[in-house]
């Protein structure tokens, strides 16, 4: 019985000992497995790192090889009418060379020849994905504000609906802003264009689309009825026909005709109460264009909901600009405890010899220079063409816009400044 219990015993350390050992070889298989799994792994993040690496030395180089300085001549090859009096210009350039790609968001700059004594200069965002062939812009044509109808409709816009046909030459300086879709990232984001607004984030959208990129999309787009709508079936079969995609329009005013669930997703305005509906949370990337109370209503509202200013991204266009609460607040407050009223300084427009008492109501340097009778030179009104670049001679500027290209020390961009404090000008 001993003798058995011994032989027992002795298989049961045998066994427990073969057992180790199985186990000791399995942990260094798996091991050596993991170990080549995980180098796998590596080399592969490598080679893709390494790859977006290689793609950005090609675009950047492609950008630097194609663009150009100052003007260059194109060719209206396509008009097109989308509806909502918006219409949009194919260009190619006259010399039929490849164009350089662009960031997706940025606009083009132009030089019309109206008739006037100067040409206007505008900017315009470009509507499409980056390509060799063409570029594209959408224009709205801009009528007389509602509450003034005395003042005249847009000049541009008119003259490029009513003037602008195909195999007629523009002048067009090579793409540039820095509002754009960071393409490098795969990050979830929401695309928000309000009316004409679109035309940025579109071109955001369809980059997205092409590139085949599987990032999280929102995509909201906010008129008030299918009267305004423009590009809607466009954006309906992207929504259908993209899984990582979201597309939601909203009617602010739908008319008698338009059906909920068929032409439209939601009757309301676009802003941070409808995205707490219906995004899963806050943590994105948003991207925004549109009317000035649009943009003032979305940028507080993302604030108020706790969205990192870093993740919000805008671009106004005309004389739109994105006041922050905070800011316009602290510069309505006056001076010392017991101040009654805001400290009041001069503005002397130098060339014109004229030194006028600066209104804390004038929304920009240029509206107020306007409204006193100085003229002075403007194109996009939005800090990007350069147009209003004004002299500083004494004094400095504080801008409520970030300017698209910042001009040189000891000049301002008068569209988008304020002084601060007293400031002479030559202007």
């Amino acid at each position: 019985m001993v003798s058995i219990l011994i032989q027992y015993t002795s298989f049961a350390i045998l066994a427990a000992a073969l057992a180790y050992l199985a186990l000791l070889v399995y942990r260094s298989y798996g091991a050596s497995i993991a170990a080549t799994a995980n180098a796998e792994i590596e080399q592969k993040i490598l080679a893709a790192r390494v790859g977006e690496i290689m793609d950005r030395r090609r675009v950047f180089t492609q950008k630097e090889e194609l663009s150009w300085q100052g003007f260059r001549k194109f060719e209206v090859v396509e008009k097109n009418d989308e509806g909502g009096d918006i219409c949009s210009f194919y260009l190619k350039p006259h010399d039929r060379r490849d164009l350089p790609p662009f960031e997706p968001g940025q606009y083009l700059t132009f030089q019309l020849d109206t008739g006037e004594t100067k040409p206007l200069i505008r900017c315009y965002s470009l509507s499409d994905s980056p390509k060799a062939e063409y570029y594209r812009v959408s224009i709205k044509r801009c009528p007389p504000p509602r509450d003034k109808p005395e003042i005249p409709p847009g000049r541009s816009s008119n003259f490029f609906h009513d003037s602008i046909n195909v195999d007629d030459i523009l002048d067009v300086k090579a793409p540039s802003g820095k509002f754009f879709l960071d393409t490098n990232r795969q990050t979830p984001v929401v695309l928000i264009g309000g009316g004409v607004g679109i035309t940025p984030v579109m071109s955001m959208l369809n980059q997205i689309v092409e590139s085949g990129s599987k990032r999280e999309t929102w995509f909201f787009y906010g008129v008030r009825n299918k009267a305004e709508e423009v590009m809607g079936d466009h954006l309906k079969a992207i929504g259908a026909a993209h899984d990582n995609i979201q597309v939601r329009i909203c009617y602010s005013r739908p008319g008698d005709d338009d059906v909920e669930g068929e032409d439209y997703h939601h009757a309301c305005r676009v802003g941070a109460d409808l995205f707490k509906e219906v995004l899963p949370s806050n943590n994105y990337d948003f991207y925004f264009c549109g009317p000035p109370p649009m943009m003032n209503t979305l940028f507080e509202g993302l604030r108020e909901w706790n969205v990192p200013e870093a993740n919000i991204h805008y671009e106004a266009f005309g004389p739109a600009t994105v006041k922050k609460k905070k800011e316009a607040d602290d510069a309505a407050k006056p001076e010392g405890d017991g101040a009654k009223k805001a400290k009041t300084f001069n503005v002397i427009f130098d060339k014109s010899g004229k030194t006028i008492e600066w209104d804390p109501d004038a929304e920009t340097l240029l509206d107020f220079g306007e409204a006193n009778g100085i003229a002075m030179d403007s194109g996009c009104r939005a800090g990007n063409c350069g147009t209003c670049i004004t002299a500083i001679k004494k004094g400095n500027v504080a801008y409520v816009s970030e300017p698209g290209d910042p001009p040189e020390e000891g000049s301002c961009l008068a569209c988008i400044c304020t002084p601060d404090g007293e400031l002479v000008v030559d202007a």
